[in-house]
């Protein structure tokens, strides 16, 4: 979707390029770049947002409408409105990729462009990325309790707008679900869409049986029927057998049923019992009604027979945690030609940044498994063919030495010189790398509940500068 989004910022963006532009230093060059804090339940992140990220760049610049809405707000003079009628981004983006596993405090997002370019940037970059970054970790996190069945996305009804459930409905899908209920998502993404009736249906029929029998004329082959209408066990999961007998003797197997209420785990076995008596255990049982990875859970922990799970509202909403809470910081800025590391000061240590332009590696065992990831300086170099020495950046006494082991860099071009890069924009392709970058990371690392902490690391002269800059050392 191209979309005009240049003015989609906040206010003091656009104050404070005047400002640079006034002091004739919005042409230095600078380095910024985003992260998330550490914060309990997010112990980590599915990465997404990328291509939403790739087309705002791509179409971003100050059209007449915005500029003269910008001179209606007299807060600009008449050489920096003209200047902005000139602007493009010429910089550079380097992104973790879209189903990418990310983890507190490591560069997601590099920015090196001049300064009021990647100034401008800071809120629509937070707000793609941060947005779907966010629904894609909570539904990574239920598709996981799933262990295997199948999730689709039922939260557009739900959604916090539009854009928030088709562009939720898309990071759903990268982070696992298999469909969504969203038909313009679907047609957009080309994501599966799926659904069956609600209650209305059952409703405007005299009898429970003539609805499930319409419904299934209308759709054989393809019926899923949802049975709590009145009475789940004695009237609507009966009902739905005498119709899929019916169906079956005009050749068609059903696909299935439906529970939206009740206790799920107690419904589903009994459900599950009585088809399979009637014959058809390769019916499926479908769930919807509020669930998130934690009901999930418990559901899988009694026994439940579900094979589908409905989520909507606390999927699309990322009940539980309001925002990722995606932070983007200076961290080096030129002066007298040389670019200078920049840290932010803070009484709390979590909120200390991290100096210089940075690059993230990660590195792997000889299983192929993560054991973490290094955050370095952009223009180091390492030989990592010969044992490396990782280290806690706060408790440095917790030490690790690898030696049979591979690295990879993290960060990927998404924009060079202000031209877009080619990346995978398919749902499916990038799915299929989010599930492969999965199998790399170990099960304790991503359960919900006390996580063992993923190792995070900075490199010896990261972790130095970092310390000078601390105690207010001059760097050479």
């Amino acid at each position: 979707m191209n979309r005009h989004f240049t003015l989609m910022t906040d206010l003091y963006q656009l104050t404070m390029m005047f400002g640079y532009y006034k002091e004739g230093i919005g042409d230095r060059a600078s380095s910024f770049y985003m992260f998330y804090r550490p914060a309990d339940g997010l112990n980590y992140a599915v990465m997404a947002g990328n291509v939403q990220l790739l087309d705002y760049i791509k179409n971003l610049h100050f059209n007449e409408e915005d500029i003269a809405y910008l001179r209606s707000l007299s807060l600009f003079d008449e050489p920096f409105l003209h200047s902005l009628s000139q602007f493009r981004f010429t910089g550079n983006i380097y992104a973790q990729p879209e189903g990418s596993f990310v983890f507190p405090g490591e560069p997601l997002i590099r920015v090196d462009a001049p300064l009021s370019q990647a100034q401008l940037i800071e809120t629509a970059l937070l707000t793609f990325v941060g947005h779907q970054t966010l629904i894609a970790t909570k539904a990574n996190r239920i598709v996981r309790a799933a262990r295997g069945g199948s999730v689709m996305e039922f939260g557009l009804r739900r959604a916090q707008g539009p854009d928030a459930g088709v562009l939720g409905a898309r990071a759903a899908v990268i982070a696992g679900c298999g469909s969504t209920s969203n038909v313009l998502a679907g047609q957009l993404y080309d994501i599966p869409v799926s659904g069956t009736h609600a209650h209305s249906w059952v409703m405007s029929f005299d009898t429970e049986i003539e609805a499930f029998r319409a419904y299934a004329n209308c759709y054989p082959g393809k019926t899923l029927l949802l049975v709590d209408t009145y009475d789940t066990l004695r009237s609507g999961v009966p009902n739905a057998i005498t119709v899929f007998k019916e169906q079956r003797e005009k050749g068609y197997e059903p696909l299935g049923i439906r529970l939206d209420s009740g206790d799920l785990a107690y419904l589903s076995r009994t459900a599950r019992d009585m088809m399979n008596e009637a014959g058809f255990p390769g019916a499926k049982i479908c769930v919807s009604n509020d669930l998130d990875e934690y009901l999930i859970r418990d559901l899988k922990h009694q026994g439940a027979k579900i094979d589908l799970w409905g989520v909507g509202t606390r999927l699309i909403t990322s009940a539980g945690r309001a925002a990722l809470g995606g932070v983007y910081k200076m961290s080096a800025m030129e002066k007298d030609g040389v670019l200078q590391p920049k840290i932010k000061l803070s009484e709390t240590l979590e909120k200390v940044t991290l100096p210089g332009r940075q690059e993230v590696y990660r590195l792997y065992d000889a299983e192929g498994m993560a054991v973490a990831d290094l955050i370095a300086l952009a223009d180091e170099e390492f030989d990592f063919g010969q044992p490396i020495t990782i280290f806690d950046p706060q408790d440095t006494w917790k030490k690790m030495t690898l030696t049979d082991y591979t690295a990879k860099k993290l960060l990927q071009p998404l924009v060079v010189a202000g031209e877009p890069q080619p990346i995978p924009t398919s749902l499916k392709e990038i799915s299929e790398f989010r599930a492969t970058q999965e199998k790399t990371i170990w099960d304790e690392y991503l359960r919900p509940l006390n996580p063992n902490p993923y190792k995070v690391d900075l490199s010896d002269r990261l972790w130095q500068l970092r310390h000078d800059l601390l105690r207010g050392r001059s760097i050479s």
